[in-house]
């Protein structure tokens, strides 16, 4: 296995595990969190309702036990649409391949515990692509607009930056392309900051502090401030234990989603400068306290609860991409990929394969340009 092949498998496999292992705390507080599970979470863990299915009817989904999320299933349909379209992506890409990707094939959903159109698993927010591109045929480069600002986007695009692997202000921009069809203002500002962290964490050499160095970078407003905010709070512990108060103290000046966390106000969600989502900020944070340890930044995503899977799997997918598929127990691949029916690393040895591919293709591209260029200055 190449360093290229290791890092993408490490990358993605890292954000199912922690995808799966989030699920179960995502929602609450980690006082609640410590009283149902009797203590910290430490590994997978069952849903924290017995009666998974009629706890909330808005969401009848089996969380927990090992299964993935739908930040997972739409990460691995971003990977059959690199595959598909064998280069760079942008909105027209996402109206063209990903829609189809949603509503065209029935898939294993874990959650359902049974064979779905991904459609049919995916929340509101992620149904927008469908009625939006689909249905109301809305310029792609568009059609994020009115949708509700959250981490809907970002969730999934971490292949943008294995694609643009070392490259994080190029897998930025591709990253804000493609969002551009999904999600709005700092929705899609977080999509762009995700994927050049992982970019940045696929260059050899990369640690967590030159990930956080670059989502600093590149990042804008709400966003930016909001990892600085929370990043510098991070620096001041030296594990996640003890640490979730500080963080979302550091993060409640910028996030619109209320402490009660499913309770919210007519300010939550809509479009801002100064807001960012809190995902993104917080998987950073538990980056930097656990130095890089992919065991520690998941557990600590998924400790701290909210919205505990997007956390944990965001920064399971840069921690991964640090460290490689090693840095991703053994234990729990087997176990989330048992349990969700799923092939956990061969989407990032595919990813790496289109990744290589199109990077020999950019170079061709840039060669003749650069030629062409140096005939203007003869």
């Amino acid at each position: 296995m190449t360093p290229l092949e290791d890092k993408a498998a490490g990358c993605l496999a890292g954000a199912a595990v922690g995808d799966a292992l989030g699920g179960a705390t995502e929602g609450w507080t980690p006082e609640q969190i410590g009283q149902r599970y009797g203590g910290r979470v430490e590994g997978i863990v069952p849903p924290y309702h017995d009666d998974w299915r009629n706890a909330r009817p808005i969401a009848p989904y089996h969380k927990g036990d090992g299964h993935v999320t739908d930040d997972t299933l739409m990460t691995h349909a971003l990977v059959r649409v690199y595959e598909r379209a064998g280069g760079h992506l942008d909105a027209y890409a996402v109206a063209e391949h990903l829609v189809p990707e949603m509503m065209g094939e029935k898939r294993w959903i874990p959650e359902l515990e049974a064979e779905a159109l991904p459609l049919h698993r995916v929340f509101l927010a992620e149904k927008w692509l469908v009625l939006r591109l689909h249905y109301g045929h809305v310029d792609p480069r568009e059609a994020g607009v009115g949708n509700i600002v959250n981490c809907g986007a970002a969730m999934y695009m971490a292949p943008v930056g294995v694609v643009n692997a070392a490259d994080p202000d190029a897998a930025y921009a591709e990253a804000i392309d493609v969002a551009g069809a999904h999600q709005s203002s700092y929705g899609r500002e977080a999509a762009g900051v995700l994927a050049a962290a992982v970019a940045e964490a696929m260059r050899p050499g990369a640690t967590a502090e030159t990930v956080v160095e670059t989502a600093l970078r590149l990042a804008h407003d709400g966003t930016r401030a909001a990892i600085e905010a929370v990043c510098e709070k991070a620096r001041e512990f030296g594990h996640w234990e003890g640490s979730f108060a500080g963080l979302r103290a550091a993060m409640a000046p910028y996030d619109t989603v209320a402490d009660t966390y499913r309770d919210q106000g007519l300010g939550a969600r809509r479009p801002s400068r100064l807001h960012s989502i809190e995902e993104l900020p917080l998987a950073l944070a538990f980056l930097l306290i656990a130095k890089g340890d992919y065991r520690d930044t998941v557990l600590g995503g998924t400790n701290y609860g909210r919205d505990a899977d997007s956390i944990a799997s965001m920064g399971g997918a840069i921690a991964g991409a640090l460290g490689g598929l090693d840095a991703v127990p053994a234990d729990w691949r087997s176990d989330v990929g048992t349990a969700s029916r799923l092939d956990l690393v061969a989407p990032g040895l595919a990813l790496a394969g289109v990744a290589a591919r199109v990077r020999a293709a950019d170079a061709l591209r840039r060669r003749a340009a650069d030629e062409a260029f140096g005939g203007l200055l003869a």
